[in-house]
């Protein structure tokens, strides 16, 4: 019996053959004799082929009957087939390999409980700025209303929710007849071309998936292009930001600008704040960084605005949402902010009532203008007195000894994963909901722009858990999670990176419970009652499924441990039990739960502090 691998080889030879070689990707001007005619095939195959030729190599999922054909379709085309163990692992681990890779990934779920299960990975991609396509199964319009198994139709789901662009979806649509697919995969096109995110559904019935159609691969790519920066405009806008002092508030939207950011930095002399997800825009080492904003974040960051005062933010790529600015009044500046975004409705919705100036516009290109304002000084002006003052805070995780102590602190944790990761290798670095993004967020530096991933605003459990194995196979490389043991048993996919030999690392923080939520309990003055769980093994459920580990119960077996995990070949866990009573960063996240109302005595908050 033929072996997936050699199969797929087999039947993508004969695809080959008669299409006279390799389907092309979109090249940016192909010639003409490179593309080929026409062709009848099945509806699944073609689309199969338009998505490899839009640039997805890879498809995540779990097949079931209403996707059996779309499955072999899969299985027989160019892209790599990914089989995980729950669909919502498959879409955090799609929203990973899109951003480590930087190009699409399918997903594919079958009708009914398959497609809500996929649903949360891809609300997360969404709003954390990935490409993903997810294709479906969709019970057919003879059986709909009859009690079908799985049925997704009108009558078991709502279908403005999951079949038209909205809040879940960038573009849906649930294709009815083979006609319909052409224009489909060209809105499709379209959107995975356009600056940002883009996360689409296509959803086929049966049906539609084993019609025959002649269906010929589009001539080239769609071009996106970003909002035309005004000239006027920006001149308008450097002109304020030189009118007195300013800070520069960088987002994720910012990642792929990092270098012009610091120029502008250096050229201005403007400090850098940076959010959670913008960790490494700015090298955190550098005198004009400020610290992390939100989350986790620096104390630095209030006490320079408070002290200095400075005139107006520039914001550059971050919605200022909770997790970034926990909409802190104290962090707007009395000349408001210059909001630049490549989304029209994020200026001004965090902070309704502050003066904004709203810019649309791609951050790199509105930077290289900016910056024709700002030229290089005849000479360094030199670190300005209050960066060294209050760049970020003092006690760094290397100054705490180590001593042998058990169980293992935190901070003492993030100090093993700074040397022997962060220093030590090229890995990205993937932080969980809950109290490991906090740690994170807080004690690690990054030096370069696109290292670090965290999920602050969707927040869900689970998403690094299973993100890490699509970060790992989308990069072919190491990739380093920081979970939580909650998040471990709510979801993950060690199995499927063992599987495939993805080079996934989980760094778990075994406390026996769930550590945000206990420690916000007690700070509430809430019950903390069954938020505790047995404690696991985690180094015997990764071995139980193909991988390996090592447990770490003292803090001089970190390096040791770390070491493995990174020298290791395939997927790795290093079971950290730490100690429970060590209060995360996380003092911000809980007095704004209290400013909404969720403490039984907001006024006694101030004697609890």
């Amino acid at each position: 019996m033929l072996k997936l691998a050699d199969r797929k080889q087999q039947r993508w030879s004969g695809v080959k053959e008669a299409t006279g070689g390799d389907l092309p990707r979109y090249a940016p001007d192909p010639a003409p004799e490179a593309q080929p005619a026409p062709r009848e095939t099945t509806a699944v195959a073609a689309i199969v082929e338009h998505l490899a030729a839009l640039g997805v190599e890879q498809a995540f999922g779990v097949s079931g009957g209403a996707i059996a054909l779309l499955y072999d379709a899969l299985a027989a085309g160019p892209i790599s087939l990914r089989h995980f163990r729950h669909e919502s692992g498959a879409a955090f681990a799609a929203a990973e390999a899109s951003l480590a890779a930087r190009k699409p990934v399918a997903v594919f779920a079958t009708t009914g409980p398959g497609l809500l299960n996929a649903i949360t990975g891809l609300t997360a991609a969404r709003w954390d700025g990935a490409k993903v396509i997810l294709v479906s199964g969709a019970t057919s319009a003879q059986q709909r209303g009859r009690w079908a198994t799985q049925e997704s139709s009108a009558y078991t789901l709502p279908q403005d929710c999951f079949y038209t662009k909205g809040p879940l979806f960038d573009f849906a649509s649930r294709v009815e007849h083979v006609a319909e697919i052409g224009q489909a995969l060209r809105r499709i096109s379209q959107g995975l071309c356009q600056p940002g995110g883009f996360v689409a559904h296509l959803c086929l019935p049966m049906g539609v998936q084993s019609a025959r159609v002649t269906l010929p691969v589009p001539e080239k790519a769609y071009r996106g292009t970003a909002p035309a920066v005004c000239h006027e405009e920006v001149a308008a806008i450097a002109r304020l930001l030189k009118e007195g002092s300013f800070a520069i508030w960088a987002g994720f939207g910012a990642t792929e600008s990092a270098g012009l950011v610091r120029d502008l930095a250096q050229r201005a002399n403007a400090p850098v704040i940076c959010s959670p997800r913008a960790k490494g825009v700015m090298p955190e080492s550098h005198p004009l960084y400020l610290g992390v904003s939100g989350l986790g974040g620096h104390q630095a960051v209030g006490d320079y605005v408070a002290m200095h005062k400075p005139d107006r933010m520039l914001v550059l790529g971050t919605r200022l949402g909770e997790p970034t600015s926990f909409w802190d009044r104290d962090l707007v500046p009395p000349k408001g902010f210059v909001h630049v975004d490549i989304d029209t409705e994020v200026p001004g919705t965090a902070f309704p009532d502050a003066e904004t100036l709203g810019v649309h516009a791609e951050i790199g290109q509105f930077l290289r203008e900016l910056l024709r304002h700002f030229p290089l000084p005849a000479k360094s002006a030199g670190e300005p007195a209050e960066a060294k003052v209050l760049r970020m805070d003092s006690g760094e995780p290397t100054l705490l000894p180590f001593q042998g102590r058990k169980p293992v602190r935190p901070q003492v944790l993030m100090s093993a994963i700074q040397r022997r990761v962060i220093q030590g290798s090229d890995a990205v670095v993937m932080a969980e909901c809950g109290n490991s993004f906090a740690w994170c967020n807080h004690y690690l530096r990054f030096q370069t722009a696109g290292r670090y991933r965290v999920s602050t605003l969707f927040g869900s459990m689970g998403h690094m858990a299973s993100g890490v194995v699509g970060a790992a196979l989308g990069r072919g490389g190491k990739a380093v999670a920081v979970v939580g043991d909650g998040s471990m048993l709510m979801n993950s996919e060690v199995s499927t990176a063992a599987q495939y030999g993805a080079q996934a690392v989980w760094v778990i923080l075994n406390d026996a419970g769930y550590g945000m939520c206990r420690d916000g309990q007690r700070t509430l003055g809430l019950s903390g009652d069954d938020i505790s769980f047995p404690k696991v093994d985690f180094v015997k459920f990764a071995r139980a499924v193909g991988a390996d580990g090592v447990t770490v119960e003292s803090e001089d077996e970190l390096d040791d441990a770390m070491n493995r995990a990174m020298a290791a070949e395939g997927p790795f866990v290093v079971d950290v039990r730490i100690d429970p009573n060590e209060s995360s960063p996380l003092l911000k996240r809980f007095e704004s739960l209290i400013k909404q109302g969720s403490s039984k005595n907001v006024a006694g908050w101030e004697t609890r502090r």
